[in-house]
């Protein structure tokens, strides 16, 4: 009986440990020993009220949120909504008194969650690529350098770079994902963590990285233990019963109701409607000056329209006013106020609009692609033209590899395929020579000067160098080079080796020996110097970016085929089986695999996006020029929101941080080029506004503008356009004519020259059509930019003329309902969640132009007279509605592509909408003229959105086009 009754007051003691109950148990233990407590224990369990008067308690308010607000297209469709699901939540019971017992119970239930493939959710923003790599999951670098911020206890972001880390041995700010992922595995004892048993467990990285997350979580509320922290959402029914029969080991542990945010036809609307996720620290400042109700554990919109429309899809709280006690147990519920759900936004998009501008867009750069992969290996010389380059196989081959279509990981499995074990062994086998050769070069005391060497060593030496002098390895620290010295002058001229410039670099500390762990004082330069190989060395081999330097060799080198490739693409998955395809590919040389590669991006089967390819992105947007609505805004490539929002999967996010196609970049409001010609119906209007042409006056076009210091040439020179009016500048989109205007736009009364009076009068005018300002758009864009230099060739677009496509957009919306600029807008009202109109969303007037209808008439006949006689008229021929529009080509560099624009409004008579098309390192402005045809015969019903996802490639236009 006593052995019972000491159980018993062992338990009593635990449960009233910090509480006024402890001294009366104390004190009945002195007069009555055992028995005493026994009697006092039941004297307590008698009625509720006794125990509650003991216990320690403390009032708190306890907040649920709202549903959050549905989104909707237009039409009404349904875009964004929220799907009721399961959620693990763990909460700090002081159940587990030592930090071995929290992490036995937490390694329980995250096995359990590993059983079932749920996924833990948290803020610490660490996680595993597809290939096991550490990386950081922020949302962008400064939403990184803010979690290292709290990672480390620091008051700001500046404060990273001011103190080394003692354990890191570097700032802060320079931490890798593997490194904090390693620092907080020692801080939450998880590298000694040991079973019931204590034997010591060896925890995998993602095991590990489970537990720190669920640790780091709960750590930012600890001083709030009556709050439970959200481990996984969207858990299955076996989850949930699993967690269920194990409470009893899992205390603290419970299943609650929550939801998740669901997005339909997510790769069309994603760059627009954007994410939820985790409040972040700044972000939560700036929501509680508009509502205090916010705390960090809230979901909130993060980027897009749930970010910008935030406060009203939220919703209000409800909230609990309890009593807890100081294990942080409810006892008391002493007020309680229902939440009330978020409003609905509407917005003016159509969702047929946006999935089929998509497919357009896509199956235009598949085209592009199409009409310039050659099988030769140098297509190109140095005087061809940006719009005529071609792309080699080989670099279709190699991307592959480079942009992740293929996976490393795969070919060195143990279940990899007879094709991948060959491409496996073969890239060991020359990376094993690679290295030898490497070695060798770089502790020759008669190292190669990098001219000299080949071209792929030469490329290696530059990678070892930027390895080294990388923010994430830091041996090399630039700012410590002296940019006059011999030896960095000789570097930048490849007129020394790698061995010698860094046996300087020695000499003069910009290496930094500490990261070596080389005492310079007692080491000699060559012993640093021998540690410094060494370790580059070992860490290459582990190094995906430089094993992708290796492929593009081996590729060029005919080491690794194309036909290799290819068949890897089946077993892979990337391409679905296809026997007599596979067949065929294995019976046949690289001649056969060239077509077949072709073959499959005509067929959208390989992607330009997968391929990351000049062209690989673009974007259109739709615009109603009587309201200012934008009707659709689409950007190519993009990515499933879904997998972004609540809790980052950060395999996926990975994966999009490292494409390089770019599908987190909006092409339609932050790809900002210059516009090239589609910026002259600007200065036309300038011209005549300005008095400096009439309408009936002509310039005559020789070929060359001469009348600056440096000649511009007419895009038609040799040859030349002769006499042309405003009109016929317009049509044939005439160089000279342009410059002439900005250079008389440029004389003062005097008639003497003057650069800024030719700018001023440039920017009035861009600022007259909303140039000088963002969009309006309710998401994030770029600012544009109006040039600041050289008159004649700003007024041809060129200069530092910047603008984004939506930008451009509203513009040609002010061309066509001649003169009213609005505020765009993709908001159309907000409604309560019945229904019942809240706010009906009108695009402001940002201002009205006030010119001679004649110039209005001018410029309109010739954007008309582009359609109907340049050479773009035979893109146009047997479009059925008649636009007016404005070709434009913009070089960046001779080694790429041009970027294609277009720009546009229909019907001609009574404009309706306006069309902008961009394409970055398009080639020519007959593609975004093409994909504008297109999105015409898309709007006024003279194609669908099915028959356009199911042809292949479009054929692209053999037009060449001078502008």
């Amino acid at each position: 009986m006593f052995e019972d009754l000491r159980e018993i007051l062992k338990e009593f003691i635990h449960k009233v440990a910090y509480s006024r109950l402890f001294a009366l148990t104390v004190a009945f233990t002195c007069m009555f020993g055992v028995l005493g407590v026994h009697l006092f224990n039941l004297q307590i369990v008698k009625g509720e009220d006794t125990l509650k008067y003991y216990i320690q308690q403390t009032e708190q308010t306890l907040y649920t949120a709202g549903t959050r607000g549905n989104i909707y297209d237009k039409n009404g469709k349904l875009l964004a909504y929220n799907e009721l699901a399961y959620s693990v939540t763990v909460q700090d019971t002081g159940a587990y008194r030592t930090t071995a017992e929290m992490n036995q119970m937490l390694l329980r239930l995250v096995r359990i969650l590993e059983k079932h493939d749920a996924d833990v959710q948290g803020k610490f923003e660490v996680g595993l690529d597809e290939s096991g790599e550490m990386v950081f999951t922020s949302y962008s670098d400064t939403g990184r350098l803010g979690f290292l911020r709290d990672i480390f206890g620091k008051r700001n972001i500046s404060e990273l770079r001011e103190e080394i880390d003692k354990d890191l041995g570097k700032y802060p700010a320079d931490v890798t994902a593997r490194e904090l992922f390693e620092k907080k595995k020692k801080d939450y004892e998880l590298d000694i963590i040991k079973d019931e048993k204590g034997n010591t467990i060896m925890l995998d990285d993602k095991t590990a990285l489970d537990l720190i997350n669920i640790r780091y979580t709960m750590s930012l509320t600890s001083f709030q233990r009556y709050l439970s922290t959200t481990v996984a959402t969207y858990v299955d029914d076996e989850t949930v019963a699993e967690v269920m029969e194990n409470t009893a080991d899992l205390q603290g542990v419970n299943i609650e109701e929550s939801s998740v945010r669901v997005y339909n036809d997510s790769i069309y609307f994603a760059p627009i409607i954007g994410y939820t996720g985790k409040m972040q620290k700044e972000r939560l400042e700036e929501l509680q000056q508009s509502n205090p109700d916010y705390d960090i554990n809230d979901t909130i919109g993060l980027i897009g329209i749930e970010a910008s429309m935030e406060l009203e899809l939220q919703g209000k709280k409800g909230y609990r006013v309890v009593n807890v006690d100081n294990r942080g147990r409810i006892r008391e519920v002493k007020e309680e106020t229902e939440p009330v759900a978020g409003h609905d936004i509407y917005l003016t998009l159509d969702s047929d609009l946006q999935k089929g501008i998509y497919h357009i867009i896509e199956r235009q750069l598949a085209g592009i692609l199409v009409s310039k992969l050659v099988p030769e290996d140098d297509p190109n010389t140095e005087n061809t033209d940006a719009s005529n380059l071609k792309i080699p196989i080989k670099d279709a081959y190699y991307q592959l590899i480079n942009n992740n279509v293929l996976s490393l990981s795969e070919f060195e499995a143990e279940d990899a395929s007879e094709t991948e074990r060959q491409i496996q062994s073969t890239f060991e086998s020359s990376r094993e020579r690679i290295m030898a050769q490497l070695r060798a070069e770089l502790m020759s005391e008669n190292a190669t000067m990098m001219k000299d060497l080949p071209k792929d060593m030469a490329n290696y030496m530059v990678y070892i160098y930027s390895y080294l002098s990388s923010s994430a390895v830091g041996i090399i620290d630039e700012s410590k080079i002296d940019t006059n010295g011999e030896e960095y002058l000789a570097w930048k001229a490849d007129e020394i080796s790698l061995r010698d410039y860094l046996y300087s670099g020695i000499a003069d500390s910009w290496v930094d020996t500490t990261k070596l762990n080389a005492d310079s004082r007692y080491s000699s330069a060559d012993d640093i110097y021998n540690q410094l190989v060494d370790y580059c060395l070992e860490q290459l081999m582990d190094d995906s970016r430089f094993t992708k330097r290796i492929y593009r060799f081996l590729i060029d080198d005919n080491i690794i085929t194309g036909k290799q490739l290819c068949l890897a693409l089946y077993d892979q998955g990337v391409l679905p089986e296809e026997p007599s395809q596979i067949a065929a590919l294995r019976g046949n040389g690289e001649a056969y695999a060239y077509t077949f590669l072709l073959d499959k991006i005509s067929k959208i089967q390989i992607t330009p996006a997968q391929l990351a390819l000049d062209p690989y992105s673009g974007a259109c947007v739709i615009t109603d020029v009587n309201t200012g609505e934008v009707r659709a805004l689409v950007t190519y490539p993009s990515y499933d929101n879904n997998r972004m929002s609540g809790t980052v999967d950060s395999a996926y996010f990975s994966r999009l941080q490292n494409d390089l196609s770019q599908p987190l970049y909006n092409n339609a409001t932050q790809a900002q080029k210059a516009p090239g010609s589609t910026f002259k119906p600007i200065t036309a209007i300038a011209g005549l506004e300005e008095g400096v042409i009439n309408l009936g006056e002509t310039i005559n076009c020789t070929g060359i503008f001469e009348d600056v210091a440096t000649p511009i040439r007419c895009w038609i020179s040799p040859g030349h356009h002769g006499p042309l009016d405003v009109v016929g500048g317009l049509q044939n989109s005439c160089n000279y004519f342009f410059s002439e205007v900005a250079h008389r736009l440029s004389m003062d009364e005097n008639g003497v020259y003057n650069t800024e009076k030719g700018l001023a009068l440039l920017r009035k005018y861009a600022t007259m059509f909303g140039l000088d300002h963002d969009s309006g758009v309710e998401i994030s864009e770029r600012d544009p930019e109006i040039s600041n230099i050289d008159p004649e060739r700003s007024a041809m677009g060129q200069g530092t003329n910047n603008y984004t496509n939506v930008q451009l957009s509203r513009y040609v919306a002010a061309l066509a309902n001649r003169g009213t600029v609005f505020e765009l807008s993709l908001l159309d009202k907000e409604t309560d969640s019945d229904g019942n109109l809240i706010q009906d969303f009108t695009p402001e007037i940002s201002s009205q132009i006030q010119i001679q209808d004649s110039t209005w008439n001018a410029v309109a006949q010739g954007m008309r007279a582009v359609i109907t006689q340049s050479s773009a008229s035979k893109i146009f021929k047997d479009l059925p509605i008649e636009i007016a529009g404005k070709t434009g080509t913009a070089q960046e560099s001779r080694s790429r592509g041009n970027h294609a624009f277009f720009i546009s409004y229909g019907p001609y008579t009574n404009p309706e909408i306006c069309v902008t098309v961009n394409i970055p390192y398009g080639y020519s402005s007959s593609n975004a003229a093409t994909v504008a045809k297109h999105v015409y015969e898309l709007y006024y019903g003279y194609t669908s959105v099915d028959e356009i996802v199911n042809t292949g490639a479009l054929e692209t236009s053999n037009v060449t086009i001078g502008d």
